[in-house]
């Protein structure tokens, strides 16, 4: 981390490319389901999308919404529809950067709202290295290790760090390794540490026109606070700017590890997303 460095300014040009990317995301996971027979759908909703993977999954959402218009009533109903359909939730990540009509017409539909989730980011627009981790290897991890890679971040998923607000979002096992497939299957790189021949944590990392988008990390309990996270992130950063992106982003919840280390390597909070939900 450079301390004379400029902190990233977000202003809605940047959040609405962060959103964009955030949305082409979920859409993509949802075609990835699909063509493993999954009954979802991705809805186009006013610049942004309403996705739906299959019953439980992280994907099912409307992503992206706030920068080009607010959606209509009829828009909506669609929408709703189709997630009732499928017997689940719409729940919408709205930037608060977004339009603020779109918060007042949801909370007139009848949206709730349930928790925040911030997104940190960094300009890429230095010279990022690797760092040594005495003990451990950090690299890319091939087509080849996914299983066992899968095993790692589903491991540490399932005891998160309890610093912080509780995520929102809490999935079965099943559920998660099938989101994580589909996560692949949209061209999500990942990364490794290894320790004494085992694997200890991964990460993930996505590049959609010139956003990193960092995903996917998780370390084994036994080997937490000892600077995985940190590895795993400064390779990733490395690889991001080698890849041409000019801006990394991370999303955490409010206050926690994830967010300190994010910090520490030179993140800065740029705005935070409310979670609202309508029942079917």
């Amino acid at each position: 981390m450079n301390a004379s460095r400029t902190p990233l300014f977000c202003d809605t040009v940047l959040a609405e490319r962060i959103e964009r990317a955030e949305a082409r995301l979920m859409a993509e996971c949802c075609e990835a389901a699909q063509r493993g027979d999954s009954p979802g759908f991705v809805h186009v909703l006013a610049g942004g999308v309403a996705s739906f993977a299959e019953d439980g999954s992280p994907y099912n959402k409307v992503a992206g919404l706030g920068f080009h218009g607010v959606p209509s009533a009829a828009d909506l109903d669609d929408v709703e529809k189709a997630f009732a359909a499928h017997g689940a939730v719409v729940q919408v990540e709205l930037a608060h950067l977004a339009d603020p009509a779109i918060g007042v017409l949801l909370t007139e539909r009848g949206y709730r709202l349930e928790s925040f989730e911030n997104v940190l980011g960094l300009a890429l627009d230095g010279e990022y290295e690797p760092v040594a981790l005495p003990g451990f290897v950090i690299r890319r991890s091939g087509d080849d290790e996914f299983e066992q890679w899968l095993e790692v971040v589903a491991d540490g998923a399932a005891h998160p760090d309890t610093q912080g607000l509780p995520w929102h979002e809490e999935f079965p096992r099943e559920i998660y390794l099938r989101a994580q497939r589909h996560s692949a299957a949209a061209g999500e790189q990942h990364y490794v540490a290894v320790r004494d021949g085992a694997f200890v944590g991964g990460a993930g990392l996505r590049v959609s026109e010139g956003i990193a988008q960092f995903a996917g990390a998780a370390t084994a309990p036994a080997h937490r606070r000892r600077g995985v996270q940190s590895a795993l992130l400064a390779a990733r950063l490395a690889d991001a700017r080698a890849a041409g992106c000019d801006v990394a982003v991370i999303t955490t919840q409010p206050g926690s590890k994830s967010q300190q280390n994010a910090q520490r390597q030179g993140f800065d909070l740029l705005y935070t997303r409310a979670v609202l939900v309508k029942q079917p």
